[in-house]
């Protein structure tokens, strides 16, 4: 563990082997998992983070908030209650209060000029391996759906969610790994 710059520790305080906070404030009770890095963000009370968390500069996380494995943000602000438990980038976001952001989901947040805000406000079910291409907003209550590429907003308590119908191809698979046999047996498929 490594405590750098202006970083300060409440009481209760658990920080895990590996971890690097750079100009923290963290409050009582956290516990900070194994080989988080966490720079110029302020961490309130109650919250779990890591293992393997990476909170950029800008970052506010409010009390009971539960960020997991491999879960980034930057200039995000993460309410009391919030949770992103696996793989998930959120960058230049607001999330509401008790909001879950599954695994996967990312927020889309420049466009190679500039810098866009996404909201994802209270009570907000975030499915996993979403996109949120900002500027959006995800309403209170609001659920996007498993898979779903979000770009315009979500109304209070409303579903989103694009995708494209599910094809069976009955027998593709077998008649796929016929071809492959045959082609590295030096037979075209024509010629059978």
């Amino acid at each position: 563990m490594s405590l750098r710059g202006k970083t300060s520790v409440g009481d209760g305080v658990r920080i895990d082997l590996g971890c690097v906070l750079t100009d923290v404030s963290v409050a009582a009770d956290t516990n900070i998992k194994p080989y988080s890095i966490v720079t110029e963000t302020t961490v309130g009370s109650r919250v779990q983070m890591g293992p393997f968390t990476h909170c950029r500069p800008g970052s506010r996380i409010d009390e009971d908030v539960h960020l997991g494995n491999f879960v980034e943000t930057k200039k995000t602000h993460m309410m009391a209650g919030a949770k992103a438990n696996h793989l998930a980038y959120l960058g230049d976001a607001s999330v509401g209060q008790k909001s879950n952001i599954g695994a996967g989901v990312i927020t889309c947040n420049y466009d190679g000029v500039g810098k866009f805000q996404t909201t994802i406000e209270s009570g907000a079910f975030i499915g996993s391996d979403s996109q949120l291409v900002a500027p959006v907003t995800v309403g209170r209550d609001a659920y996007v759906g498993a898979g779903t590429t979000v770009t315009k907003d979500v109304p209070r308590g409303s579903l989103a969610i694009t995708r494209v119908k599910q094809v069976n191809v009955e027998g593709w698979a077998d008649r796929f790994r016929e071809a492959q046999a045959k082609k590295r047996q030096g037979k075209k498929p024509e010629d059978q």
